[in-house]
Formats: structure tokens, C-alpha cells, sequence
């Protein structure tokens, strides 16, 4: 009889239960881990509201920590014990896609019902990591060891919300002494302004209406906190770059309101990084748009997924160039999983992440 663990499972729109499900069975190239911390990602809300869909049954999450419990054949460099990591997307790297540079992008072909997010598989085409145990395909391929001495808190956000807003910075085309400009400061905009900074940006200029989410931006590394309750905050950035406009701004929210935002306070020849997920069509406003002429960058970012990657964002932590640590505000055990998506999906206490801890 198949041993059995506990996940959090998509039941229905508005329903995510704890189920029990059978421990997957692994093939050569996967590996089995047990999931020691996750977390509930905004996309997740999006599943649990069926605004995005997945099947019924499905395990939800995507940001593993965990220990290797089993491997399969052909994964060689791993040992069972060891403590990894896997991204958020977990590309097989044998697509085009992936071989044509965009390890985000691991599907198809359009013909063939391709979904731009292909390497996007747990919680989303596999089941995911809000379980006991979690299958990790393509394991040599996706699992990242966890460096000596850091905590798995430290590097919970490495799987999605980092690699995500960093990807973002590094989209955005920031030079040294740049003025940035970030739209919300949600966890994926938090890890945006913290990676404009490592790029060298001298002056980030961000916007939201939570106070405490600003001041967790001034952590991150925010000079100039924008509450757009109080400023018309288009005008306040204008006038802050002596109308010069920003040279970057990034869009973290998904709204037709901050896209348009992020546009209008931009410089010609300036870059528009968008790490928004997006639910209706975006408009773009003649003016802002320069009827075309205004030599603007418009550049769309998913996470980069892999091993490497991984590697290099577990490095920024443990550098202590960036702690991302302060941003878990709640705990939360597996078996109370579904209070804490509660907690999370209504914007409670002044959550921002939260860590599922699968003891």
C-alpha cells in the first residue's frame, strides 16, 4: 500500500484543503525531497480564487526547502540528506526555450497549445510543495544545495520572489547612479528594490499605500517612499527628477493604473520592466507612449529557473549583501495551512510572507 503525506490541495474556487495523498513515485531523473519550509505565494491566492486555473486535486506551491529523500538513477552530484533547494520554475533545459537563453521559458511550440510560463510546473502542472514531500523533475537540472550556516528562512524567497523581482532589476537595464522608480512593494516589488540597488541604482524612488510596507522598502534599500493615498505620485516623481523622468521604472503589481504609471514617469530612451501578472488587457496611452517615438523599452520578466541561478541568489544572501529574513512575518504549521492562506489572501496584520513549516 503507497505511504501517505499531507497536502494542500485545490479543491474549488475559494477552497484549498489539507488532504491526505499518496508519497509520489520518482522516475530516474527526479528526485524526492521532503519539504522542511514553504510558503504561499500571491499566485496562489489568484489559484485559491480561481482566477487562475489549475485542476481540481492539484497540490498547491511552488518555493521548496527541503532534504533530498530519494534519487533517481540517473541524478548524479546529489546525496540523500543534503539540504537544496528548487526555483519556482523548474525547466527541464532541453526546450528551445531554454536552450535559446530564457530558462524561464521551457514549452513548446504556439501550435502546440505552448503556455509562456512552461517551466512553471509545480502547484501549477505538477503538484507542488505545500505537502510533505515534493517530486523535483529534471533534478540534476534543478536542485540547488543550501551553503553551510544559512537557515532555510534565509533562503525561502530564493525559489520564486527573488529570483522574480531580481530578474525584474536586471531587465530593467539599471546603470550605475540611476534613478528608479517601483511601483507597488508587495514581496516581488520588495525584492526588486533590493536588486536595484545591487545594480548600482543611487536613486529608488517606490510607491504603495500600506505604510508598513514602505518602511520594509527602506530596509530593502528605497530612498524616496511614495504613499500614492497622499501624492499624485506621477506629478511627485516628475518633480523629483526635475522632469527629467526616471531612467527604469518597474511595474509590480499587474494594474492598468501602475502600468500606465510606470510609463508616464519614464525618460525617453527609459526602460519599462514589467513583473506584474496581468488578469484583463493593458492599454497604452498615446501620450505617455510619445506616439511611439519616445525610444522606451517595454520588457516583460518570469523568474529564471535552474540550478545556477539558484546558486548565485543563495550567494546575495549568503554575503549578507541582501537579508531578505525580515519579510517572513508569520508561521504557520502544514497542518494549519489552511488558516494561514486565510491570514495571507486577506492581506491580515500587516502580513507580507509567510513560512509553512511541514514539522
Amino acid at each position: 500500500m503507497a505511504m501517505m503525506m499531507k497536502a494542500a490541495v485545490f479543491v474549488e474556487p475559494g477552497r484549498i484543503e489539507l488532504e491526505d495523498k499518496p508519497i509520489p513515485d520518482i522516475g530516474p531523473n527526479d528526485a524526492l525531497i521532503r519539504v522542511t519550509t514553504t510558503t504561499i505565494c500571491g499566485t496562489d491566492i489568484h489559484i485559491l480564487k480561481g482566477e487562475y486555473p489549475v485542476e481540481k486535486g492539484l497540490t498547491v506551491g511552488h518555493e521548496p526547502v527541503g532534504i533530498i529523500e530519494k534519487l533517481g538513477a540517473n541524478v548524479q552530484g546529489y546525496q540523500e540528506g543534503q539540504r537544496v533547494i528548487a526555483g519556482a520554475i523548474c525547466p527541464s533545459f532541453t526546450s528551445y526555450g531554454c536552450q535559446d537563453g530564457c530558462s524561464a521559458q521551457d514549452g513548446g511550440s504556439h501550435s502546440h497549445g505552448y503556455k509562456p510560463m512552461g517551466g512553471w510546473r509545480f502547484g501549477n502542472t505538477i503538484d507542488g510543495a505545500q505537502a510533505e514531500y515534493l517530486l523535483v523533475p529534471d533534478a540534476q537540472a534543478n536542485l540547488s544545495p543550501v551553503p553551510d550556516g544559512l537557515t532555510d528562512e534565509q533562503v525561502l524567497m530564493c525559489p520564486d520572489i527573488m529570483s522574480t523581482g531580481f530578474a525584474g532589476a536586471e531587465s530593467a537595464n539599471i546603470r550605475i547612479g540611476d534613478t528608479v522608480a517601483i511601483f507597488a512593494q508587495g514581496p516581488i516589488g520588495l525584492c526588486a528594490t533590493a536588486g536595484a540597488k545591487l545594480r548600482g541604482a543611487s536613486q529608488i524612488i517606490v510607491v504603495d499605500g500600506i505604510p508598513e510596507r514602505l518602511e520594509m522598502a527602506r530596509k530593502m534599500g528605497a530612498d524616496i517612499t511614495l504613499d500614492f493615498n497622499k501624492v499624485d505620485v506621477v506629478s511627485e516623481i516628475l518633480k523629483i527628477t526635475g522632469g527629467r523622468g526616471v531612467d527604469a521604472s518597474i511595474e509590480a503589481l499587474g494594474l492598468q493604473s501602475t502600468f500606465e504609471a510606470s510609463l508616464r514617469v519614464l525618460k525617453p530612451g527609459g526602460t519599462l520592466s514589467s513583473l506584474g501578472v496581468y488578469s484583463s488587457d493593458l492599454h497604452i496611452p498615446l501620450d505617455a507612449f510619445c506616439a511611439g517615438l519616445g525610444d522606451h523599452k517595454i520588457i516583460t520578466s518570469l523568474c529564471p529557473g535552474g540550478k545556477e541561478r539558484m546558486r548565485r541568489l543563495m550567494s546575495i544572501i549568503a554575503s549578507g549583501r541582501v537579508d531578505l529574513g525580515p519579510m517572513v512575518t508569520h508561521r504557520y504549521s502544514l497542518d494549519n495551512i489552511v488558516e494561514a492562506y486565510d491570514l495571507f489572501s486577506h492581506q491580515r496584520d500587516g502580513v507580507l510572507k509567510v513560512a509553512i513549516q511541514a514539522v
